[in-house]
């Protein structure tokens, strides 16, 4: 049995959450300066092009990409041989992004009710997602989530009658409706299966992704592809001043289902699709 100090895990998630905030992810810069390159519309690449040097200055200062340095998803994959001492995960969790969210100044966006709307001071409390698995090793991978994109993000229970063209219009309707408010070029996390919250799961950790990798299932990768073709056709383009780059990726996770049913979630994430991870 490995032991894992609460402490650590603490010293790690502060650091995740400064980083995660102030670093855009490699793949999502690259894709980013890609796009640019494609686009034809001058006021797109124009738009394109403030948002990487946006980047850059966030990178160089250590300062926040963006105000709204989000709600922290944790997504905790925890060895079945490890026992973490001296603390609770979720406390060590809760800790480390108290401490992040004070030393690295970001924004404290978090209320303890939901209709009493009191804010609790120190972003905190995180939403955690735990999943055990087999080995000694932890893996935390911390996501600062926006909420103007948050708030676009829909979830349907289709019936299995609809199939594909279910999804497919209920994916393309989302964004359409969602139009400039999640500041695009956004990421689109779709799930698809297992139960109600399941599928809103699925969404989620599928904005993980690099944007460079697609689904490991062929028929999901051609989907990945025709969807992301297709809301680049809508024609929102960057910050929804037009062009053809209203899309980074789209990404999909899917899981058995029951068979009266067809969950899909849509979870749109904004181009600072923010995550960083850590392996103990």
């Amino acid at each position: 049995m490995r032991e894992i100090h609460a402490d650590l895990i603490t010293k790690e998630v502060k650091r995740l959450v400064m980083e995660a905030n102030f670093f855009l992810p490699e793949d999502v810069l690259e894709s980013l300066k890609r796009s640019k390159k494609d686009e034809k519309w001058e006021l797109a690449s124009n738009t394109l092009g403030k948002i990487i040097e946006n980047a850059k200055i966030a990178k160089d200062t250590e300062v926040p990409m963006c105000q709204d340095t989000g709600m922290v998803v944790a997504f905790v994959e925890i060895g079945q041989d490890i026992h973490v001492i001296n603390g609770s995960i979720e406390d060590a969790v809760n800790e480390g992004v108290r401490q992040g969210y004070e030393e690295g100044y970001l924004r404290k966006s978090i209320v303890k009710d939901p209709l009493d709307r009191v804010n609790t001071k120190d972003n905190t409390p995180a939403v955690i997602h735990y999943n055990i698995v087999p080995g000694d090793k932890m893996s935390i991978i911390i996501s600062p989530k926006g909420f103007g994109s948050e708030n676009m993000s829909r979830i349907k229970m289709l019936k299995p009658t609809e199939g594909i063209d279910g999804v497919k219009d209920f994916v393309l309707e989302t964004v359409s409706l969602a139009g400039p408010n999640p500041c695009p070029p956004i990421i689109v996390g779709v799930g698809i299966g297992g139960t109600f919250e399941k599928a809103a799961l699925l969404a989620k950790k599928s904005l993980m992704r690099n944007v460079d990798q697609y689904s490991s299932d062929s028929f999901y990768e051609n989907l990945e592809k025709q969807l992301l073709k297709e809301i680049n056709d809508l024609g929102i383009g960057p910050q929804g001043f037009g062009g053809k780059t209203t899309a980074l990726k789209v990404n999909i996770e899917t899981f058995p289902t029951h068979i009266a049913g067809l969950p899909v979630a849509v979870n749109i994430s904004c181009h600072a699709t923010r995550h960083k991870q850590v392996i103990l």
